[in-house]
């Protein structure tokens, strides 16, 4: 079947369909990683979002449950050039195909993904339209104009209830924004006690748990669409330890007096080079994200810069001048990506330690 990635400006890619048959429309990014193409559809982060991937060959290692980052996808596409029909993996219980059927997204392949990328990073991210039905131009182009991109996705993939993950260890309240399983997988084989809110939980319902140490979660849309969060950890920050990982991050920076910003095409990798500034190292970490926090907006906080990406200078990790309070904007759980920046976890788990 007939596959078509129709741009904002009117430009059009037809290729074949594969996944679910339908139409969407969402904000088109691309992704550079080469491998985890199954973690990186079923992050939470890319609600809202066509996935476009930069790598020629995906689906030839199949997929499996173990996999996945949350048990729905909320991504409203991907764009690859080649899918793999045929995967070749001892670990694979099916195709990428079959997993999008199921799940209930729309795939297009066979498209100049090369094309595709260069024209994001041109014009930066766009509103696009993927379908595999037979539509016309002018079908697309109202469904484009008629259809507004969401900022607020945290609202939808947050928790619906507070949920309890038994350990032996501290006690972790985990603020919800659209977390990823690696992080919770994390948090247990350091032994914690983890019970995950939703993202618009207030003050008394963290305090109940009486937890040791508050993580701030990753997840979609505008930082500063997260009113709860901002309010929320505003009263925390002088209350507990508290780690925040990409969404986490910029709510962090947005409570504590900083600002943020839409950035044109975002970082969505597994091989993005960040320097630590405390420990003078270089360390290859994963990200996604489209939105960044304004170093200038830094200077009159009470937050100081710990780590800087190498390549646009953008600022990727925080910390309080006086409390146990820090965050990273990438990913040191990985998932699809390096592993390098794990041990940020074991500095949270000290830092709780301590204030114990």
């Amino acid at each position: 079947m007939k596959g078509i990635l129709y741009l904002e400006d009117g430009s059009m890619y037809i290729g074949k369909g594969f996944g679910s048959i339908g139409t969407n429309v969402g904000e088109l990014v691309f992704n550079t990683s080469m491998t985890g193409y199954q973690e990186i559809m079923t992050d939470p982060s890319y609600a809202g979002q066509v996935v476009t991937m930069t790598y020629p060959l995906i689906g030839n290692y199949g997929v499996n449950p173990e996999a996945n980052e949350a048990t729905s996808i909320f991504a409203k596409g991907v764009v690859v050039k080649n899918i793999s029909q045929n995967p070749s993996n001892y670990k694979s219980m099916g195709t990428l195909d079959e997993m999008l059927k199921t799940k209930g997204v729309v795939g297009v392949h066979d498209v100049d993904t090369r094309s595709i990328t260069k024209r994001i990073r041109k014009h930066g991210a766009i509103k696009c339209l993927i379908t595999n039905e037979d539509l016309t131009k002018k079908q697309m182009q109202n469904l484009i104009n008629n259809t507004n991109i969401k900022e607020d996705w945290m609202k939808v993939v947050t928790t619906n209830e507070i949920t309890n993950i038994k350990g032996t260890g501290p006690k972790v309240a985990v603020i919800d924004f659209g977390i990823k399983k690696n992080i919770i997988r994390i948090l247990k084989k350091y032994g914690c006690d983890i019970t995950i809110f939703p993202c618009d939980s207030n003050i008394e319902q963290i305090q109940k748990t009486n937890p040791d140490g508050v993580f701030l979660s990753n997840g979609p849309g505008n930082p500063k669409e997260a009113k709860a969060g901002i309010t929320l950890i505003k009263k925390l920050i002088n209350m507990y330890p508290i780690f925040g990982i990409c969404m986490g991050h910029q709510v962090l920076a947005l409570a504590t007096g900083g600002d943020t910003y839409k950035m044109k095409y975002g970082h969505r990798g597994g091989n993005h080079g960040v320097y630590d500034i405390e420990n003078d190292k270089v360390y290859i970490t994963s990200q996604n994200h489209g939105y960044a926090v304004v170093k200038e907006s830094l200077q009159e906080s009470d937050m100081k810069i710990t780590h800087i990406n190498i390549n646009d200078k953008t600022v990727e990790g925080i910390k309080h001048k006086k409390l146990p309070v820090f965050s990273v904007q990438f990913h040191p759980e990985g998932a699809p990506g390096p592993n390098d920046s794990e041990y940020l976890f074991e500095q949270f788990i000290n830092l709780i330690s301590e204030e114990k």
